[in-house]
Order: C-alpha cells, then structure tokens, then sequence
C-alpha cells in the first residue's frame, strides 16, 4: 500500500516517485498509450493530470466521460503500462486552460464567487464531484487501482487564504469516497505555502523551474523535516501566447543539474513531459498589461514534443533518471510516423452572413446578452442591429465587451478592436436607406490564472452606445460551431466578409500531418467535423498539429472559418512541424 511517512513508501519500502504531467484531454485517445509508453522509457513511475470540469460538464448538470474525455480510460491504461497515477482532480486547475478548468456557464450568475466557500459555488462543486469521482475512486490504489495521491486545489495559495473552502473540498473529496493521501502545490514566495496549504490534511508539495535547493529549503522548513520533498511541478518548458516573437524555448542544459539535485533529495513531476494540443476553443490566456491567449499548440518544449517526438531534452532527463533506478530502463520508442499530403484547392466557399441562421437561432432582447447570458461556453456571437434610415454621422462605443469584436455596417467591414482598443468611439456613415449594424465578438479564450479570473464573462457585457445613448433591440446569434454541418455552401461568397471554406480530398493512407496557415487571416480549422484549433495571422504558430486518427482513410473535409477576409484558394498539408526541436 502507498503511504506517507518521512518520505513515499509502496509496501512498506521507500520509493521515489519519478512523475510526468500529461492531459488526456489535450491527446487524441488513440495515441494515449503511446505517449505514455514514451513517459515510462524516459524514466518515469507515475503518470499526473489535471481534470478540466468544464469539458466533463459542458452545460450545467450533463456530463461527459466519453471519448477524449473518458478518464477512466486513461488511468486504466497507465494501469496496465505499470505506472501510478497522481490526479489533480480540483475545481479550478489552471494549466493554461480555458478559465482555468471551470465552466463558463458557472458566470450565468453574476454574484458567483468562485474558488471560496460561497454557498451556490460550492453546491455545484459537490454535483460535480458526485459524479467525477464515480470514475476515479475505484481506481485508487486502496482499491487495488493506480491512484495514489490527489490534489484539493491547485496554486491557492497566490490566489486566497480561504481555509474554510480548502477544507471543504476535502470534505467533498472524503465524502465521494477518496481515501489515498492528499496534496496541495504552491509556489514557495511569502504568504503562498501558509495561504494555499491545509498540511493537517494534505501534504505540501511545491512549484518551479530552477533554483531547486533553495525551494526544497523552504519546503521543508515549511513541513520541518518531517515530510517528504516533491516538485509537484518542476516547469521544465513554457507556453506560447498569440503574439510572442517565437516559440517560448528553455535550456535542457541548465536544467540537467536541476532534475539531479531534486531527484537526490526528494521527488518530481515533469511539468509537462509531454504537452498536446488546446484543441478547439479550449486555450486560456492570462492578463499582464493586456489580454494573452495562449496558441493552439501546448508543445510547451517539454521532453516529448506536441506531434510525438523525443527530444535531446528527453535524451538527457532520461540519463539523469537512469542514476536513480535500480533497472535498466525500457528501450527508446520508435518515434512518430509524418506525412506530406500536398496541396488541395478550396472546394466551395460562402459567407457566415448568408449561414448565419443556419447555425443559431435568432435571440431577440432589448440590451445585449452575454455568452454565459445564452448558455454558450466558447466560440463567438454576432450580435445584429437595425440602425435605421440614412442620416448623418453616428458615433458607436461599445461598453465592456471581451474579447475581440469586428465591427461591420451592412455586412462591410467598418473596424476591429481587441482587448484595450475595445470602448474607442467609431463613426459609421449611415448612406444606405436601410442599415444594418452587425458586431461579431469572439471569446479569445477565458483568463485562466490571476487577479481577473473570476470576472470573464465573453460578449458585449453593457451594452453598446450611439450617439451616447445605450443602443436597444438586438438579435443574437450564438456562434459555438458545433454544427457546421449545416453550412450551406451554395450561400454567396462576398470578398471581406466572414466566411467558411471548404476543401475535400482522399487519401490512401493516414498519418499524422500540419495543416499550413501561413497568408490566412484568424480563425478556426474542422478536420472531418472535428475543431483542431485557432489559427491568427500574427504568429508565432502557423501550423496546425493533425494526428492521424481524426483522418478517414478515404474522403475528408477540412472547413476553414475566417473572420478577417484573408483567405487562400489552397491549403497545404505538410510533414514540417510549426518548428524544429
């Protein structure tokens, strides 16, 4: 049985717990056992993960542990590859993920507090519960499963000092029946191991990605030695945000010496060893001196790359771990299969204007309603206007909007603001005698992480002003594109506007593949159905990792929606991965 006493024992003798972070949820399930069959050649006993609520309960009370997110799934495979399994099975989980983890549909309550006790958070907190650890208690290693540990909340300690919420999350916990030991992790700085730690019921294990000695110190100050020393996790890479000048690269070399004093004095989780993909519009972002998404790709420059492959990083963390096994460890795998498929022309092209109400129905209300308002998640809204007859010059400002809003007046594009740039006053020449005011609002991914968290709501939150007066009577179209099979591709095409694009082609084999972005504009990319992710002409990511299995062996679809009016008559799908390790 695992225990916790001065260190980990498994059957009554120490061992050393040699951890990767890798999210099922960011993998296609059929590469599941491979990337973790490469996680156990590198040296690693144990596999960790978050759990992301919002994708296990997309809309309030109906849940998903299907498919890619069947978790049971996952720890039954690393069950029988031999490893243990630590889950981070807390509400909120960060990790660069939508809203950290939480349901967007949680904001449809304007006074919601999250990540505190208020009462209605915490009652949804237990339904979910109720339901999540029905797929995880069995899998405990006190029922002969692989689970040895779980987190109760994830870095709380620099967001709150609410002991009273951190307490019931484990009540929660012991009353869906976990029994394994319990973890929290912070950083180490001032305030966050005494804020985010409940040690009488959780063991603290700490973050960071250098500097080793001098966290370890605290930490076990912090626990006054009495405690075994984990890197809960040790950032061996980072992410990516829309906008960065490349891809965000670490220095296995320096990190080396790192992995070896941790490993000599304690106990590691690779975060991450491999990372995947944000597939969709799962990405999060953060809010510095404005407003970051995170890319499609979540590589993370982590051992084993987005697309499979093993790295020289992967080469030497394996070396190291090598010291600190008693066997040898399993030969390298062989690395992941790539194909260049060429060049396909577009087949049919059309319009989101003439689709529009193909893919939503109208909702009509006099003020602007938000996403959480209409019970959508992710994606985007057009919100539509009738602005009259012909007359002089209007001035428009629209008041408290996130993420991204294009402006257009009679479906011509008038301007585009994002973030910051959103509330600066346009004109509109209304010269048509009938005119139409069309604002399409795109969620850019909620903040995942910091003081904004808990105030996302996605739309036009306000309301929008003309001529200095709140604007009244709106049509609203609920954009989450989950049904573009309803595109109707024999709608008109007009240059500029919104549009959908679509490219047939069959192929005689499937392999994994990049979809080429470079001179398209921003958007989204479907693969058979599936939303592979964003793509945005500033960089630094322009192209988009396809794995094999979402391709048909035979005839496939890809669907291009693009907002900016920059479109290509082609695509390219290429073995040249967005940049080389």
């Amino acid at each position: 049985m695992f225990e916790i006493k001065e260190d980990f024992y498994w059957k009554e003798k120490p061992i050393k717990i040699i951890s990767g972070a890798m999210h099922y949820f960011r993998i296609v399930p059929e590469y599941w056992q491979d990337r973790l069959l490469k996680l156990k050649a590198m040296g690693c006993n144990t596999v960790e993960t978050y759990v992301p609520w919002n994708m296990h309960e997309p809309k309030e009370g109906i849940y998903n542990f299907e498919d890619q997110y069947n978790i049971r799934r996952f720890i039954e495979i690393a069950d029988t590859l031999g490893l243990f399994v630590i889950v981070r099975p807390s509400p909120y989980i960060c990790a660069e993920w939508e809203f950290g983890g939480f349901p967007g549909w949680l904001l449809k309550d304007r006074n919601m507090i999250i990540r505190t006790s208020y009462k209605p958070f915490l009652e949804k907190v237990d339904r979910y519960y109720k339901h999540l650890f029905k797929e995880l208690s069995g899998l405990q290693v006190t029922k002969s499963g692989p689970i040895i540990m779980m987190q109760v909340e994830n870095e709380y300690g620099s967001y709150s000092d609410d002991k009273s919420y951190m307490n019931k999350l484990v009540e929660l916990m012991n009353k869906y029946g976990v029994d394994v030991p319990l973890v929290t992790s912070d950083g180490t700085w001032p305030d966050m191991l005494k804020n985010g730690t409940i040690p009488d019921k959780a063991l603290p294990t700490v973050n960071f990605g250098s500097n080793s000695v001098e966290h370890f110190d605290k930490l076990k100050a912090f626990n006054r030695d009495s405690l075994p020393v984990m890197v809960m996790e040790f950032w061996d890479g980072w992410f990516t945000a829309w906008g960065d000048e490349k891809f965000k690269h670490t220095d296995y070399k320096e990190q080396i010496e790192e992995v070896d004093s941790i490993l000599s004095k304690g106990h590691i989780n690779f975060y991450m060893i491999h990372g995947g993909t944000n597939f969709g519009f799962t990405n999060g972002a953060n809010y510095y001196e404005g407003l970051s998404p995170d890319i499609t790709s979540y590589d993370y420059d982590a051992p084993i790359t987005e697309w499979g492959d093993l790295t020289e990083k992967y080469k030497a963390f394996r070396k190291v771990i090598q010291k600190y096994s008693n066997n040898p460890l399993p030969d390298l795998p062989v690395q992941s299969e790539r194909k260049s498929y060429g060049q396909y022309k577009v087949t049919a092209r059309t319009s989101l204007f003439g689709n529009v109400e193909n893919l939503a129905d109208p909702i009509f209300n006099l003020s602007t309603l938000t996403m959480e308002d209409l019970d959508q998640n992710f994606g985007y809204i057009l919100y539509q206007n009738n602005l009259g007859e012909k007359r002089t010059t209007d001035k428009l400002k629209l008041i408290n909007a996130n993420d991204r809003v294009n402006i257009y007046l009679n479906q011509k594009p008038v301007e585009t603001q994002f973030d910051k740039e959103i509330g600066e006053t346009i004109s509109l020449e209304l010269e048509d005698g009938k005119n139409s005011l069309n604002i399409l609002v795109e969620n850019m991914g909620r903040v995942n992480y910091g003081e904004k968290l808990s105030r996302q709501n996605k739309g036009i939150v306000d309301g929008v002003l003309i001529n200095g007066a709140y604007r009244s009577g709106w049509e609203h179209y609920s954009l989450s594109l989950d049904n573009i099979s309803k595109i109707d591709y024999t709608k008109t095409f007009t240059e500029s506007e919104p549009s959908f694009s679509q490219f047939k082609f069959t192929i005689n084999e499937v392999k994994d593949t990049f979809i080429d972005m470079n001179d398209w504009g921003k958007g989204v990319v479907f693969i058979n159905g599936f939303n592979l992710g964003r793509f945005w002409e500033i960089g630094p990511q322009f192209k988009l990792y396809l794995p094999g299995p979402l391709l048909n062996k035979g005839e496939n679809e890809i669907v291009i929606f693009e907002t900016e009016g920059r479109v290509k008559e082609y695509i390219n799908l290429t073995s040249t991965p967005p940049y080389i390790r």
